[in-house]
């Protein structure tokens, strides 16, 4: 009933090879558009108007806002939550555990894929754009409106209104963009210099 209010529908488990592959109980919103070879597993959810680009994979649960454009072949592990007006550029991958391994801890078989209690959150605040190739590491933070430039690593929070760019593969730079991308002077002046590595 809560879902119907908010204008969304539970999509039934189905598949075909020209397609893609949604599981049961994943909620899609008006208008959202998957495109072919997509995964979505059981339980994620998407709101209006959102767009899955091709080989994208969207694991157990994960929450994804309005108005999301996610480019082909991104990887959204279990934890993820998504804002709206997030933009993810093609191949940007998430994690959520900071020390996996193939196998258990008793070494009796292949550790679960699914959550436990070592899995952590990873969040992705509105309006915030990850460049191609992006990596995001697991239990971050992405601010509002900030910008992560292609092939970064990021291994800490980004701050709301940052842009990440790596730079000669040595440091991170940041300046702070609105929402609209301009930049806010002001705010970059309480830095304490124009390199901050984050």
């Amino acid at each position: 009933a809560a879902v119907a209010a908010r204008g969304l529908a539970a999509v039934p488990a189905r598949h075909r090879a020209d397609e893609q592959l949604l599981e049961a109980d994943v909620v899609l919103g008006a208008g959202t558009k998957v495109w072919d070879n997509v995964h979505i597993r059981t339980g994620a959810t998407l709101g209006r108007s959102c767009i899955v680009g091709e080989k994208t994979y969207i694991a157990y649960g994960v929450r994804i806002g309005s108005y999301v454009k996610i480019n082909a072949a991104v990887y959204v592990c279990a934890e993820v939550v998504i804002e709206d007006f997030v933009m993810l550029a093609a191949h940007t991958v998430f994690t959520n555990d900071k020390f996996p391994r193939a196998g258990n801890r008793a070494l009796t078989g292949l550790e679960t894929s699914a959550p436990t209690d070592e899995t952590l959150t990873t969040r992705v605040g509105r309006g915030t754009t990850t460049g191609a190739n992006s990596t995001i590491g697991p239990g971050l933070t992405l601010g509002e409106f900030c910008m992560v430039g292609m092939g970064s690593v990021v291994t800490r929070n980004v701050p709301a209104h940052a842009q990440k760019m790596l730079i000669q593969l040595a440091g991170d730079a940041i300046q702070f963009a609105g929402s609209a991308a301009a930049r806010i002077p002001h705010i970059a002046r309480g830095l304490p210099s124009r390199i901050h590595r984050i």
